[in-house]
């Protein structure tokens, strides 16, 4: 399976935790997330799907933001994670961690062999 043709309900799941991951690393702005979840294998996430993730987060006051102006182009509206954020990036980190491991442990391909 291509990371493109994930499955939307995952990719709905996992987006806005990875989005907050991504920005709690660093101070960021949309494309470079877009460019990152790419990277991570999950996809092209087009902005129609990913600036309203970065909205809701602002507006939950997971995130912040700011405007720059650009160099030799546009300004960017950066994001960085706030405290309430990196807060809630560690509660649900870990509460995916055990979903995961819990789901993977009914799927045949992924329990071990008794």
């Amino acid at each position: 399976m291509s990371s493109d043709n994930l499955p939307t309900e995952w990719l709905r799941a996992v987006l806005p935790l990875a989005t907050l991951a991504i920005v709690a690393e660093e101070e960021t702005y949309g494309y470079a997330v877009g460019q990152r979840l790419q990277a991570a294998g999950l996809g092209t996430i087009k902005g129609g799907t990913l600036y309203p993730i970065l909205n809701r987060l602002e507006a939950d006051e997971l995130l912040t933001s700011s405007w720059r102006e650009g160099v030799g182009g546009p300004g960017r509206k950066f994001f960085a994670v706030t405290e309430q954020g990196r807060a809630h990036l560690d509660a649900r980190a870990a509460a995916w961690a055990s979903f995961t491991e819990r789901a993977a442990g009914l799927l045949p391909h992924t329990r071990s062999a008794t």
